[in-house]
């Protein structure tokens, strides 16, 4: 319904890889073009026309990302990626965080959501801990309420992980530890595209997502966090536009957000994420979740059918994404012959390496959906794929 929006689709792609990134509409293209042709300049301190339109199509786009997720602009902190989100809060916890602290990660996250706050605990000398998830791919509730104790500073959870393809009930893991005084960074990357957000009713203290999977550019994200929660984070990156005043003896910083958008930021990225909010905005979620649901039932439904499909966790439980094996037969051989069927798919870990080990399996292939996927690329898919397993068997 949608593929027409992408001028990319003219080609005979069949894209099942938006997990890893989206395609881009042409009014998220369009609005990139004409920022750099028409009113290209440097933000929040010139004084002539152009500088101070740049600066209101900048601020225009945060208040866009705020309103989007039911946020306030000052909560809104423009990055360069939900990885840059992530690492921003970790580094500043890093010089917070004591011996006989802890953090609590689940198994099943993205790197970005587990090295980092991994490599803040061997700073800091707190302790790093996981939780578990169960055989079917849903966070096991039990474990989680058994590490999680008194000196639990900070949880770290994605709202979907992006092999398991599950909804985490994050509001219980956000209500729970608040009851014992933690944090909770929610990494929405997987999600954000896929349902509404409500960052009120989820109550999570930090959240993070990437415009590059949410059908806006790549080298923009977005960190929101409480404003009083922000207030308390120290910038971990230095220079032009995060400062107050700079003397030899001491520097002073500028209010949140603009402590932590060091130097110049990606002015038109952030713009074109604004192009890709509206343009979602537009179409509206009930929508997309209709569709993306109906795609998803015969992607999971055709690979039942399949001999030796191995699934990481329970297709039923899936949302957009599904990850598998196929007995015998090596992903990466898999894929070989997809690639040469122009489906474009992922393979590998998929940045989640300790999940992997959890279900014993090096490695995976990874089927995403994204709005403008349709029957035929289902269709077109798993006949691909048995061609694919037709050859190696």
């Amino acid at each position: 319904m949608f593929k027409k929006d992408f001028k990319i689709f003219e080609r005979p792609y069949v894209y099942l890889d938006s997990a890893a990134s989206a395609q881009k509409p042409q009014v998220v293209l369009d609005s990139l073009m004409h920022f750099y042709q028409d009113d290209y300049a440097n933000v929040h301190r010139g004084s002539c026309e152009l500088a101070l339109h740049a600066t209101e199509l900048y601020e225009e786009a945060r208040k866009t990302a705020a309103d989007f997720i039911h946020a306030d602009s000052k909560e809104i902190v423009f990055t360069k990626g939900a990885t840059e989100a992530i690492n921003l809060v970790a580094a500043s916890y890093a010089k917070t965080l004591k011996k006989g602290d802890e953090v609590l990660v689940c198994i099943a996250e993205h790197h970005a959501n587990f090295v980092p706050w991994q490599q803040a605990c061997l700073l800091s000398g707190a302790t790093f801990k996981t939780f578990n998830v169960l055989d079917n791919g849903s966070l096991d509730l039990d474990d989680f309420q058994k590490q999680l104790t008194e000196r639990t500073k900070l949880v770290a959870i994605a709202h979907i992980s992006n092999v398991l393809g599950v909804v985490n009930p994050v509001q219980k893991v956000v209500k729970l530890a608040h009851k014992v005084g933690a944090k909770v960074m929610l990494d929405a990357s997987q999600s954000i595209a896929h349902m509404p957000f409500d960052v009120q009713n989820l109550d999570c203290d930090y959240l993070a997502f990437s415009g590059h999977k949410i059908y806006g550019p790549n080298g923009v994200g977005v960190l929101y966090g409480k404003h009083q929660e922000l207030e308390k984070l120290k910038p971990y990156q230095f220079g032009g536009d995060m400062v107050d005043t700079v003397s030899v003896a001491k520097t002073t910083f500028a209010e949140v957000p603009a402590r932590f958008e060091a130097g110049t930021p990606p002015i038109a990225n952030a713009i074109g994420l604004g192009s890709a909010l509206k343009y979602l905005n537009n179409i509206g979620f009930q929508q997309i979740e209709k569709q993306e649901k109906s795609i998803f039932e015969k992607l999971t439904l055709g690979l039942q059918k399949i001999e030796g499909i191995q699934f990481l966790g329970d297709p039923s439980l899936k949302s957009h994404l599904v990850a598998f094996n196929v007995s015998g037969i090596h992903p990466d051989d898999l894929n070989l012959i997809l690639a040469k069927e122009n489906i474009c798919v992922r393979v590998g870990h998929h940045c989640a390496m300790p999940l992997h080990s959890r279900f014993d399996v090096r490695a995976s292939l990874r089927v995403s959906l994204g709005l403008y996927n349709d029957e035929d690329d289902v269709k077109a898919f798993l006949k691909a794929l048995q061609k694919a397993i037709g050859f190696f068997r």
